[in-house]
């Protein structure tokens, strides 16, 4: 088990630096003069030469990739360009209430979807299977800046239980936020719900049909204990990668729920950087999204490996 982890922590380093090289590439390719955004359209030669060269921008790339890694990693990040304030409590406020939205919107996706999948699968092309397909379908398929206005208008306007905007203030406890987080939660959940159930049914159907089922049914064990022991362990598997690719989008990705609920995250200050061509930013948000895409897919290598020996004793 050692040695698989070490494998993917390796691939995992790996992967850092291949991504931050490319984010580096790329953001010093955006077209445009940085120090002339700073400056303004008509500010002089002189002065915009001037804040190049304070910058760093006139150094070779190779030495600005290096400077940019190691202040990365010792936490000097900069200050932005746009606001002039430190880059790091800025980006670490916003993960913070990012991944206070991730969590509970996971705490409530998780187990709906888990549960509506195992039962859609246990009642194949019966009334419940259809009714959950056809009911997470439906409530997918629709755009999430009209599912989130829906919920303001009937549970905000109409019961008035939860608050129409979610903007919280930076000091903000968990348990403090949490009645603001409820509806962007829900909005971000029901995207998830159709695609995790799904899978589930699918995994929960084919597992159903494998030989060790009526093998351990024919030697007497319930049939609860062979769906919750071998049929939804095996069943799980596939939906284990779409939960991981699913916690990068919840934390940098809800760009349209945090706009229609006004709610401070990481995906609202990524377009605030990429408006203003905020450099030191965009690449501080991108280099946190994909450490965060990294581990979360590190966690759902370690979570196949102990749901299916096979992987780990493959290796």
């Amino acid at each position: 088990m050692w040695r698989y982890f070490l494998r993917r922590l390796g691939f995992l380093l790996l992967t850092l630096v291949v991504t931050s090289i490319i984010i580096f590439l790329v953001t010093r390719w955006l077209p445009g003069d940085v120090a002339r955004v700073i400056l303004g359209r008509e500010a002089g030669e002189a002065a915009v030469a001037q804040v190049r060269e304070e910058l760093g921008l006139d150094d070779p790339l190779p030495v600005q990739y290096v400077d940019w890694v190691r202040g990365f990693v010792v936490g000097e990040w900069g200050l932005s360009y746009s606001t002039r304030t430190e880059i790091l409590p800025l980006v670490t406020q916003r993960l913070r209430n990012s991944l206070m939205l991730a969590v509970v919107t996971l705490v409530l996706a998780v187990p709906l979807a888990v549960g509506l999948g195992v039962l859609a699968g246990l009642n194949e092309d019966r009334w419940v299977d259809s009714l959950i397909s056809v009911a997470s379908l439906s409530v997918v398929g629709l755009p999430e800046f009209v599912t989130g206005l829906i919920l303001i208008q009937v549970f905000a306007f109409g019961f008035g239980l939860f608050p129409a905007t979610s903007l919280i203030s930076p000091d903000a406890g968990f348990f403090e936020a949490l009645p603001s987080l409820i509806l962007p939660a829900v909005t971000a959940m029901l995207v998830l719900l159709a695609y995790i159930a799904r899978l589930v049914r699918s995994g929960v159907i084919e597992e159903l049909k494998q030989p060790y089922v009526r093998t351990a049914a024919l030697k007497g064990l319930p049939y609860r204990t062979v769906v919750v022991r071998h049929v939804l362990r095996n069943a799980l598997l596939p939906a284990v990668t779409v939960l991981a690719i699913s916690i990068g989008w919840l934390v940098s990705g809800l760009i349209v729920v945090e706009n229609v609920f006004n709610y401070p995250g990481m995906g609202r200050l990524f377009i605030f950087a990429v408006d203003r061509r905020d450099l030191p930013l965009i690449q501080a948000l991108t280099m946190v999204t994909v450490l965060i895409f990294a581990f979360a897919n590190l966690l759902a290598d370690m979570a196949y490996a102990l749901l299916n020996p096979q992987i780990r004793l493959g290796e």
